[in-house]
């Protein structure tokens, strides 16, 4: 009996320790979830204010027109974001879910892909990757990984071996079920941008052409951005709530081990009672 309380106890201290390390877990998330919030909101001003000079620009020259495009290399590009770790519940299995409706196209996309833990998944599917690189791991570093992408989808681009370009990713959301989120992003559209409402053109130091081309890099990078966010977000709320999960189910499991240990504790102590009245007899 002493043995088997023993093992509860020790099982008990195992468990709490497991709720610590959870608990950290969770916070981390949260806060990172709060992080990319914060980013998130400058990032999108930035792309606004980057769009109004755009409508702007475009009043000074048309809008160029797309080039065409060789028939028999006609493939699309597809920029996924998947997980960079673990306990984020069903998130991975919805991307690639999603995933593999876009591969079931044809012509099948050229799949760039960001996450480490994307990239295992991916092997584990035989998900053919044209690039890959890992996920960020602080909001800040979400500048560099865009500047990343935009340079590895440059040579392909440039080589005229993607037509298009959209971007697949899991966004925030209240709910509990992931949210995915798949976004044209080339050819680039213009017809998104509102025409300007002031009459006075405005002063430029570079040709109209130039300017535009430089505006649209800039709204370009600053999707890239967002969508970095938008995404490192969604994995760590994903965490956030697989850990509250956690968190009940040790908190239930603590509980029932700790009414097994007060049980087995209060049978011990029958036990030497009884040993101790029947020692005289």
């Amino acid at each position: 009996m002493s043995e088997r309380f023993a093992d509860i106890t020790a099982r008990i201290e195992t468990v709490h320790k497991l709720d610590t390390v959870i608990g950290a877990m969770r916070g981390i998330a949260a806060a990172r979830v709060h992080e990319a919030q914060a980013h998130l909101d400058s990032i999108h001003r930035f792309e606004e204010t980057i769009g109004r000079a755009i409508g702007e620009a475009l009043a000074l020259f048309p809008a160029p027109q797309a080039e065409a495009q060789t028939a028999g290399r006609a493939r699309p590009g597809l920029l996924v974001f998947a997980t960079e770790q673990g306990f984020v519940g069903s998130y991975s299995e919805r991307i690639f879910e999603a995933l593999q409706q876009e591969l079931g196209q044809d012509p099948a996309p050229l799949v760039f892909l960001v996450g480490e833990r994307g990239l295992a998944m991916a092997e584990e599917h035989d998900v053919e990757l044209a690039w890959s690189a890992p996920m960020i791991a602080h909001a800040a570093q979400a500048a560099s990984l865009a500047t990343r992408i935009g340079d590895a989808l440059f040579a392909p681009m440039a080589a005229g071996e993607i037509t298009s370009l959209s971007i697949l990713h899991a966004i925030p959301s209240l709910s509990e079920e992931v949210q995915i989120a798949h976004k044209p992003l080339l050819p680039f559209d213009y017809d998104r941008f509102a025409p300007p409402q002031s009459q006075v053109p405005p002063r430029i130091t570079l040709p109209p052409e130039r300017l535009l081309q430089r505006l649209v890099e800039e709204y370009l990078f600053a999707e890239l951005s967002a969508a970095v966010m938008l995404s490192f977000a969604a994995e760590n709320e994903a965490r956030m709530r697989a850990m509250i999960a956690a968190q009940d189910n040790t908190a239930e499991t603590l509980d029932d081990m700790t009414r097994l240990a007060r049980r087995l504790r209060q049978e011990e102590i029958t036990e030497e009672i009884i040993e101790l009245a029947t020692a005289d007899l």
